[in-house]
């Protein structure tokens, strides 16, 4: 029953100034579940992509199904039967569900026409195997980024695969979605299918996987079933030395009120108040779809209110636009970093200096490069940006390095108030420590911090006080003293709240 149905063995790959893999292994075995883990580049996503024949190996073997492979491409790949779930998104927005899932491979009738019939009613059966709810005609641009994902998942099913890669793909998922979908892989468990698990979410190591694999710095370092470990042995593997404390936070005296928001209403936002201090973390909680991104988009200027008012260090100020936001010193790192954050076909330096090149040049107008790649420099130092150079195309680091580079480029601006929406999606625990640690370090040099999170033990670990939207509304507003996991969940699905006693 537990055959190996895959066998990547002392896989090597170098790039130009970087060793990518040397000696990676991995086994994948029928009506199992194997974790690949290991911290942001650690060689996890370029394996995957020389098994599935975007990158050529170096050196080693891929044995599947018993004989040696190398595919072509993902299509080959797929063909055989092997489907991945990016954590990137690759899907059409202007196109309906169902044509995103079969694009390609549409159902045609006698006459040569597509068979639109055919074509949704199997991509409405996907979608009911996921306990998705919603009509596979609907455009993906009406989606959600959790909705969105799970239709990644869907696509993935359709192709009956014997091994499914899923790169963290629980990242953008509700609790609900990840109960649904931990559902479909048991069933594709007893349909003796093998998964391999990519997650930095270590809770959901030990809840749907049967075996570990530990990758660093490109190497293999063990493989284990999931009942030898507990968390800290794991993490242990994973970065090489203890962590002492999942959620560093630092106790500090907070000082006067930095933004005040006050009865701001608008798209997805409905009278919401409240103050922020100097020095502080402010939590903000919630379920998906909540309101919390379009709240802080509203400040920050990109989804401007439609009454109400931001008052920043006593004096109202209006944020239309986010060239609004970043003059008045307010930054804010999008949950998509993707689409909101970064340019991918550009350098690190560039990615990171853009919006803040107007602080490099000096009193004739000339752009002081020394001045500009220090600075870089210092943030690649500070944030631990594993990269062979500044001027790397940053679309070529890994996911969470390219979140490290996001947030060093909204410091870059030297804020005031920092919103950080998601700021460790998909981002290891080692690197999350240090990023972490940074928030602390800025909150200990007065910044003030909204931290906006759907992790509750994140939330509850570094905020100072915490509050929680539900349906555009703030529906608790708790200290670090009182704030329990029970009390955000309830406060989250709407359920009336006793006032909350806190100081503001």
């Amino acid at each position: 029953m537990h055959d190996n149905l895959l066998q990547l063995i002392n896989i090597h790959k170098s790039f130009p100034g970087v060793k990518a893999l040397t000696g990676a292994n991995l086994n994948v075995r029928a009506g199992r579940v194997m974790a690949l883990i290991g911290e942001n580049g650690a060689g996890k996503s370029t394996l995957m992509k020389v098994l599935t024949g975007i990158y050529s190996k170096d050196d080693g073997e891929i044995i599947y199904l018993g004989n040696k492979v190398n595919f072509k491409g993902p299509k080959s790949s797929q063909e055989a039967g092997i489907g991945i779930i990016h954590q990137e998104l690759n899907l059409i927005p202007q196109l309906t569900i169902a044509e995103n899932i079969f694009l390609g491979r549409e159902f045609t009738n006698k006459f040569g026409c597509i068979d639109w019939k055919k074509t949704y009613d199997q991509a409405d059966k996907l979608l009911a195997e996921l306990h998705l709810t919603y009509d596979s005609r609907k455009l993906i641009s009406e989606l959600s980024i959790g909705e969105q994902q799970m239709v990644e998942i869907a696509k993935v099913l359709s192709f009956n695969s014997k091994v499914i890669i899923m790169d963290e793909p629980t990242d953008a998922l509700t609790e609900t979605e990840t109960a649904s979908l931990f559902e479909v892989i048991r069933k594709l468990k007893q349909q003796n299918c093998g998964i391999v698990y990519i997650s930095h979410r270590l809770k959901e190591i030990f809840e749907i996987c049967d075996d570990v694999t530990v990758l660093r710095d490109g190497q293999f370092i063990g493989e284990k079933t999931v009942a030898e470990l507990d968390e800290n042995s794991l993490i242990e593997m994973m970065v090489g030395r203890k962590l002492e404390e999942q959620y560093p936070r630092i106790s500090k005296e907070r000082g006067g009120v930095t933004l005040q928001v006050k009865n701001l209403s608008g798209a997805g936002v409905n009278n919401i108040s409240f103050n922020l201090h100097e020095g502080e973390i402010l939590g903000v909680s919630g379920l998906m779809g909540a309101g919390r991104t379009e709240l802080m988009k509203m400040i920050y200027g990109a989804n401007p209110a439609k009454s109400g008012s931001i008052i920043l260090k006593g004096k109202t100020i209006k944020t239309n636009s986010p060239s609004d936001g970043l003059n008045h010193g307010i930054v804010y790192i999008s949950e998509d970093r993707k689409r909101d954050g970064l340019i991918l076909g550009m350098s690190v330096k560039d990615n990171m200096s853009l919006n803040a090149l107007n602080n490099f040049v000096n009193q004739f107008g000339k752009l002081q490069l020394k001045n500009e790649q220090k600075s870089v420099d210092d943030f690649v130092g500070l944030f631990n940006i594993k990269t062979p150079s500044i001027n790397q195309i940053i679309g070529l680091l890994s996911g969470g390095n390219q979140q490290k580079v996001a947030i060093a480029k909204g410091l870059m601006m030297r804020p005031s108030i920092l919103i950080l929406d998601e700021p460790t999606r998909g981002v290891d625990v080692g690197a999350k420590k240090e990023i972490y640690q940074l928030i602390n370090q800025f909150k200990q040099q007065g910044l003030s911090v909204i931290l906006v999170s759907s992790d509750m033990p994140e939330v509850l670990g570094m905020s100072d006080r915490i509050l929680v939207i539900y349906e555009g509304t703030v529906t608790g507003e708790f200290s670090i003293r009182d704030a329990t996991q029970e009390k955000l969940m309830a406060a989250a699905v709407g359920k009336a709240q006793e006032k909350v006693n806190v100081a503001k």
